[in-house]
């Protein structure tokens, strides 16, 4: 598997949504790519601040916004808020 790949099959890792011999590969990747694992993070971490916001991230975000782009509204949002 590949950084990529990964990011593509995120979505359903997080939602568990993967085969086991996909999630078994994911964990893999995992296992050998701190940049992914950063990643995998930050994507719950999002996903997380706009479950909390009461947005649903699959709807309200186009997929091609970056997801960066995401996080730096996030923690503006929040520094606006403080």
């Amino acid at each position: 598997m590949t950084c990529q790949d990964l990011a593509d099959f995120i979505i359903d890792y997080v939602e568990e949504k993967l085969p086991d011999v996909q999630r078994t590969t994911f964990e893999e990747h995992l296992a050998v790519c701190p940049s992914c694992i950063e990643y995998l993070k930050s994507y719950r971490t999002t996903k997380m601040v706009l479950d909390d916001l009461g947005c649903d991230a699959q709807e309200r975000v186009p997929s091609e916004v970056p997801e960066d782009l995401v996080n730096a509204i996030l923690a503006a949002r929040k520094v606006a808020e403080d």
